[in-house]
């Protein structure tokens, strides 16, 4: 089973209005850890798309026009290399699933890259899952039995969870592959590889 780790940025929280920014996603097998593929990207914007950016989220990213402009790639070529990566990867229903902190956001903005009917034409995964609820359910499990804190005394953002689980929290600025990276590193204490060898 492969797990496509997966965070976006973008320029809002609204995905009918703003525009994705930066994508990223690290591909591993969810038994042994290991590592298939990994992708980061950021995407143009037209100056009207810019335009939508609600200035807040800059301050969380910091990108800036300039560096969406000099750098950005057109979403059709961004598309066209996920769709061979994971043609190649054999990424399809019961075969993967997408993990991330925040699927409901990430999964709205990866729509504007690939179409959701062209994901259903190509059978992916439709099981979005997220690191907070495998850390809330981990947690009560925990809590009942070992008497730790409940999930609600700790907190199940990304940074309480590494916070609670004694590890850093995410690099700053917040870019997708610093959300990847710190995603797995949450993963890997929340719930594990089963079948990672232990050095």
């Amino acid at each position: 089973m492969l797990g496509i780790f997966l965070d976006t940025e973008t320029n809002g929280l609204n995905a009918q209005r703003n525009k994705i920014l930066e994508l990223a996603y690290k591909v591993l097998n969810v038994n042994t850890g290991a590592l298939v593929a990994e992708f980061q990207t950021i995407i143009s914007l037209t100056e009207e798309e810019w335009k939508t950016t609600d200035a807040s989220s800059l301050l969380i990213t910091e990108f800036t026009w300039e560096e969406v402009a000099s750098k950005g790639r057109p979403k059709e070529v961004v598309a066209k290399e996920i769709l061979e990566s994971f043609k190649e990867l054999g990424v399809e229903r019961g075969k993967a699933v997408f993990i991330c902190q925040n699927p409901s956001f990430d999964r709205a903005f990866f729509a504007q890259i690939i179409n959701p009917d062209i994901q259903e034409k190509l059978n992916w995964p439709y099981h979005w899952l997220d690191l907070a609820s495998m850390y809330w359910a981990e947690s009560i499990r925990k809590a009942a039995f070992d008497k730790e804190a409940f999930p609600w005394k700790t907190g199940f953002s990304k940074d309480k969870i590494a916070a609670a689980c004694h590890l850093p929290p995410e690099n700053k600025p917040h870019r997708a592959m610093n959300g990847v990276n710190h995603l797995l590193l949450c993963y890997e204490s929340v719930v594990g590889f089963p079948l990672l060898e232990k050095v």
